[in-house]
């Protein structure tokens, strides 16, 4: 069949870190040439919408528009007011994610917060996650915005907000929320925003363990490319094969899918 709606990764498989995937570029094109409805979905909760839009025009040859851009931080603030616990949080994050929670009129509180959500933080510090754990085990709703172990870069794998979310996880003993992919939470949200039914998308990224599993969990199609953290080598062995795996995002043909 052909695929009506495309929701697609960013990191790992349209760029990695600051270094470009022209193919990548290509595939969004392609897609705008065609008039395909798509939807950039990614787990990164350190930009906000703008950000992203701006970094993929300057940076990746990329011009999309803002509505087709849903982040983990979006979702996740979809949720809070979803679940009407209160308007007070404690954020470990970046800009993308404190402001938007801010701009939701959600205040600060390092007592009692009715939440605590946990994105990547590359200025992290003990005292940080020592107020998270506390305000936690008070009784603050443990939110993790995304799963994701490692983030591509052109470093090499670096540790992501999974790996914080793990560590306060291990500290407190309170099991997350998790709302970014491969999550119910986001896919269902994302689906919603990109107009399009569930079995007629298709699910586009690097990543087996959030990408692809999304897309599985979620009865999405699957395209795995592996230009960011599956390795080719890995593909013969993943426990459930993705509907289409490719080596670039060149090699897709529109017009037999």
């Amino acid at each position: 069949m052909k695929y009506k709606g495309y929701l697609i990764d960013l990191d790992g498989t349209i760029y990695k870190g600051k270094s470009r995937i022209p193919a990548g570029e290509r595939f969004i094109a392609r897609l705008q040439e065609r008039g395909i409805p798509y939807l950039l979905v990614t787990n990164n909760t350190t930009r906000t919408p703008e950000m992203v839009q701006n970094m993929l025009a300057s940076q990746f040859n990329v011009k999309t528009p803002l509505e087709t851009i849903y982040t983990a931080t979006m979702a996740t603030v979809d949720y809070m007011n979803d679940m009407k616990r209160g308007k007070t949080a404690y954020v470990i994050g970046e800009k993308g994610l404190k402001d938007a929670i801010a701009q939701e009129g959600y205040q600060e509180d390092i007592e009692h917060p009715a939440y605590v959500v946990v994105g990547l933080d590359t200025d992290l510090t003990y005292e940080k996650l020592a107020i998270a754990t506390l305000a936690i085990q008070k009784g603050a709703m443990f939110i993790g915005t995304n799963p994701d172990l490692n983030i591509p870069t052109e470093r090499g794998l670096m540790p992501g907000a999974g790996s914080l979310i793990n560590l306060l996880q291990s500290a407190t003993r309170v099991e997350p929320v998790i709302i970014g992919k491969p999550k119910a939470i986001i896919m269902n949200k994302s689906l919603d925003v990109l107009g399009v039914a569930r079995h007629e998308a298709v699910m586009v990224g690097d990543n087996y363990l959030t990408d692809i599993m999304a897309g599985i969990k979620n009865d999405i199609a699957t395209l795995l490319v592996t230009t960011g953290f599956t390795k080719p080598e890995e593909v013969p062995n993943l426990p459930v094969q993705p509907d289409h795996v490719l080596a670039s995002l060149d090699e897709w043909n529109f017009d037999e899918n």
